[in-house]
């Protein structure tokens, strides 16, 4: 019989994000639990099945060959449960273990410890905004950032100076406990200690024992050039400190590019606006624009240039991240009516309106007019 689909299992959609998994997972895990189903095989199989389904889903790299490849992915010796599977059959590694927490996790004393993570300090998020120029050529912006640090007086211990701290007397310093819950005996972190096997009996009066303490800090972060809106750029172990020496979060920058008066960004490419006189596009010329370098380039204007058209300038454009490309740089170029005409320059276009040959000087009005006359036409009779 085909496995069943894991988002049908947990009864959720394919863009569930993992707090809507594990809220399914969880309802349905206590609803098939051996422990509330003895003697009932259909549940034991439905628990199974659900557990397996969120052991996926609930890991990023199993779920994106999942997504891809369904089943298949996991076939040939690579299952999503590995080998930590205990009486009867359950699986309680990943998923089932992270339920657990939820379900006991107050009668347990709170939740356990997770290895190397215990304590580890947040991670922090700062959204940055630079110009169009920084993203071109690079920039190294200086910051800082509200953040907890390690307490100075303690050394980031939280013991105060002068004492150390001793064996957790719960866990005699192995960090772990056991409980017997029905038929599972179940080993999770000390709630006394944390899981670190050692308590502070003297704690730090600088951070209360905590070895961290509120503090700006000045930080140096590099942009390289060409990065795009919305990149992240990843600075470790810049954020918060850990409880008590523990490992420290890190720092994510989101990059925002503030509009800029002249361009506007295509990718590689780059566009800007430019108009031009009538004279000049009359009787073509040349113009000079800008360029995202500061310099200035030069661009000639055909004789007779209308609305619209586009010169292309080859490598003037955005700098292509971790390469030596460049993009291009597009003038649109539109003809400006004028205005505030003096007398005589009203009476020079007069003479010009007067001079006729219009049919050639201004073919394309000259030809819709000609058409709108034909269906005027057709319409009479």
């Amino acid at each position: 019989m085909a496995k069943r689909d894991y988002y049908e299992t947990l009864g959720v959609d394919r863009g569930a994000d993992k707090d809507g998994l594990k809220r399914a997972y969880r309802k349905l895990a206590m609803q098939y639990h051996p422990d509330r189903n003895p003697d009932d095989p259909e549940a034991e199989a439905r628990f199974k099945e659900v557990n397996e389904a969120y052991d996926v889903l609930k890991d990023e790299e199993k779920r994106a060959a999942y997504d891809r490849f369904g089943h298949a992915a996991f076939e040939n010796g690579g299952g999503p449960r590995g080998n930590g599977r205990g009486a009867g059959g359950f699986d309680f590694g990943g998923g089932f273990a992270d339920i657990f927490d939820e379900m006991f996790g107050e009668f347990m004393g709170g939740q356990r410890g997770r290895g190397g993570q215990r304590g580890r300090g947040a991670d922090l998020r700062l959204n940055l905004e630079i110009t169009l120029e920084d993203a071109f050529a690079g920039a190294t912006k200086e910051l800082r950032i509200p953040t907890s640090v390690a307490c100075e007086a303690c050394d980031g211990s939280g013991a105060e100076a002068g004492s150390q701290p001793v064996s957790c007397p719960t866990c005699a310093g192995a960090g772990k406990v056991r409980a017997q819950q029905g038929f599972f005996t179940i080993e999770r972190s000390c709630p006394t200690c944390g899981g670190a096997g050692k308590v502070i009996e003297n704690p730090c009066r600088s951070c209360g024992g905590s070895g961290r303490q509120q503090r700006e800090k000045a930080l140096s972060v590099s942009i390289p050039a060409g990065v795009e809106e919305g990149t992240r750029i990843r600075l470790s172990g810049e954020g918060e400190a850990g409880l008590r020496g523990a490992a420290t979060g890190d720092l994510y920058i989101f990059l925002t590019i503030a509009p800029h008066r002249f361009f506007q960004r295509d990718g590689a490419d780059i566009h800007c606006r430019v108009p031009i006189p009538m004279t000049k596009a009359t009787l073509g010329g040349s113009i000079e624009v800008p360029t995202l370098e500061g310099k200035r380039v030069k661009v000639s204007v055909p004789e007779g240039t209308q609305n619209g058209p586009q010169f292309r300038l080859r490598g003037k454009g955005m700098t292509v991240l971790n390469s030596n490309l460049r993009g291009d740089l597009y003038i649109e170029v539109t003809v400006e009516t004028p205005v505030s005409l003096t007398k005589q320059q009203k009476e020079l276009l007069k003479q010009f309106e007067e001079s006729g040959n219009h049919d050639k000087t201004n073919p394309e009005s000259a030809g819709f007019f000609a058409k709108v006359k034909e269906l005027w036409e057709d319409l009479r009779d």
